[in-house]
Order: C-alpha cells, then structure tokens, then sequence
C-alpha cells in the first residue's frame, strides 16, 4: 500500500532543471516581489519544485505506512481503537487521492506546454 518508488521519481525530478525553464520569463514585478516575501517570511530557505513535489510524495507514503501500522494493530489485537484506524487510513486515502489529482493537473500542465507552438 506504500509508494515504493520515491528515489526513482527524485531521480527523474533531478534530471530537470527548472531555471533553464524560467530564465527567458520575466518574474520580477513588484507584485510577486512582494508575494514572495510574505510566503518566504518564516526564514524557510526556498525549495525547488521537485524538493517541494518529492517532500509531498513523502508524507503521503508516510501516512500510508501509518494507516497500515494502525490497521496491523487492530488486526492482531493491539489496538482496540477503531475510531483511530479508521481515521488514520481516511487521512491516508484522502492525502493519496490530493497527490494523484496533482498528478494528473502536473501532466495536463506538461501536455499544454507541448502542444505550444515557438
């Protein structure tokens, strides 16, 4: 139930390098000047996409892993807790289904960059 690909899809991410694809636009108008700093304003260093995109992967597998964990306890007895377990793997289904509609916008937004003409 848990992702199990996380390094190959860090390692894809890696071959991509975002600020070749940013260099021609122009990005520093007053507006996201400012939108940035009020994002960036915790002393968050910045992430890139693929760190922001990997780190997500990781949370929902760690949610998945948790909800398996929850139900491996209640199965055996552990836990009797059925609210919790059932919470647990809610969290995890709702996180897995957000990640899979990131998905699928991520490749619609590729499958538009593609039929741009130059």
């Amino acid at each position: 139930m848990s992702i199990e690909t996380i390094g190959s899809l860090k390692q894809i991410l890696g071959n991509y390098d975002a600020k070749k694809w940013t260099k021609s636009a122009d990005l520093e108008s007053a507006n996201f000047n400012e939108m940035e700093s009020n994002v960036f304003k915790s002393g968050e260093s910045r992430k890139s996409f693929s760190d922001l995109l990997s780190d997500s992967i990781s949370d929902v597998n760690g949610l998945q892993k948790d909800a398996d964990t929850a139900v491996q306890k209640l199965v055996t007895g552990e836990s009797k807790n059925l609210h919790e377990t059932l919470l647990a793997v809610e969290k995890a289904e709702i996180a897995f289904k957000a990640m899979n509609q990131v998905r699928m916008k991520v490749i619609d937004a590729y499958k538009e960059v593609m039929r741009m003409q130059v």
